[in-house]
């Protein structure tokens, strides 16, 4: 009877060892979703390299955690422009927030676009936004008060001007049609152009059908809609790099997660903003020479001239900043911040819209 005991207790004790690893791990299931499908490189990013990396850095520490991912791409569970929502609902996790596309929400993180003609280097904007957003509380809190734990950021690569004209001077634009999204409509004020809405998926037919005569845009996103077959002649203004959004998580749902898994995720959001910069540079260069190769005929405006053109503008960022102390937001604050961050960094604006 002793002998059954014995043989029994160490078997009790042989499998309980055996249930220790299995009761140690622990899994978190998590739903990473984006408007845009992973063509676009801030949803790619995301896809091929938040996510693996995140796992990789957590296997590698040793950690008994493991993620279940679930992606959805595209808009199937999001759709672009209500991101925010979505993750900040629990829809989704984790995503991409375009806040280019959600300005009421985050206006202040829009302050590239009112203050252009700044810098072609994608990484100054980016890191100058993301330190904004750390210096900044109101900018900060953008996040926070829709229930949003910023990962890290990304700038498109510097907008120019895709025409069916030649175009050496703003001369040039005089009676012309642009189509010009969003804040950059006003990017051609005081021109003689009119700016006319659109986005990606309508510039070909605009210009093809007439509707402009051209399109201000960015080298990746022009590359993608064919932009340079209905208008070959490529400006390179270099109205600079914007801020497009920004990585993002369910703040209640981050707050919840182990802290090794909120250290990770930080470190590698940050590292995410340093690739995309260099990525987008790098596939932007490559874009433009593609369509040079595809029959675009690309010049560059002179330094002159893109200061005459920056000095023709009026006063948008003034009025942006304006508007936002009207709503009690820092206005004057970011404007000087944006300003100053580029100058600290080497970056020599067209125009200081501070002053």
């Amino acid at each position: 009877m002793m002998t059954r005991r014995l043989i029994a207790t160490a078997a009790l004790l042989a499998a309980a060892s055996l249930t220790v690893p299995a009761q140690a791990q622990q899994t978190i299931r998590l739903t990473a979703a984006a408007g845009h499908p992973p063509v676009f490189l801030w949803v790619k990013l995301v896809d091929e390299f938040f996510i693996p990396e995140v796992d990789k850095r957590l296997a590698d520490a040793g950690s008994k955690v493991r993620i279940e991912w679930t992606r959805a791409w595209g808009g199937t569970l999001i759709k672009l422009g209500a991101e925010s929502k979505g993750i900040a609902d629990g829809v989704a996790d984790l995503g991409f927030v375009g806040t280019i596309f959600e300005a009421a929400k985050f206006p202040m993180q829009n302050v590239s676009y009112y203050a252009p003609f700044g810098t072609d280097d994608i990484g100054i904007v980016t890191r100058v936004v993301n330190d904004m957003q750390n210096s900044i509380p109101a900018m900060g809190q953008a996040w926070t008060s829709n229930n949003l734990v910023y990962l890290g950021g990304a700038a498109l690569d510097a907008y120019h001007i895709w025409t069916n004209f030649p175009l050496k001077s703003i001369d040039d634009l005089k009676g012309k049609k642009i189509t010009a999204p969003g804040p950059a409509a006003n990017w051609i004020k005081g021109t003689g152009a009119v700016a006319v809405a659109g986005n990606l998926n309508t510039y070909y037919e605009d210009i093809k059908s007439g509707v402009s005569n051209g399109v201000v845009t960015f080298a990746t996103g022009a590359w993608g809609a064919k932009v340079h077959e209905v208008a070959p002649y490529i400006t390179k203004v270099n109205f600079g790099a914007q801020y497009a959004g920004g990585l993002a998580i369910n703040k209640k749902r981050f707050d919840k997660l182990p802290a090794e898994v909120q250290k990770v995720m930080r470190e590698v959001g940050a590292e995410y903003s340093e690739r995309f910069a260099a990525t987008q540079t790098q596939t932007a260069a490559a874009l433009l020479k593609k369509a040079e190769e595809a029959g675009a005929r690309i010049s560059e405006l002179t330094p002159a001239e893109r200061t005459r053109w920056a000095d023709t503008l009026p006063p948008i960022a003034k009025t942006f900043a304006a508007d936002l102390q009207a709503r009690n937001l820092p206005g004057d604050q970011v404007l000087h911040g944006f300003m100053n961050g580029l100058k600290k960094a080497g970056a020599h604006p067209a125009r200081d819209w501070a002053n």
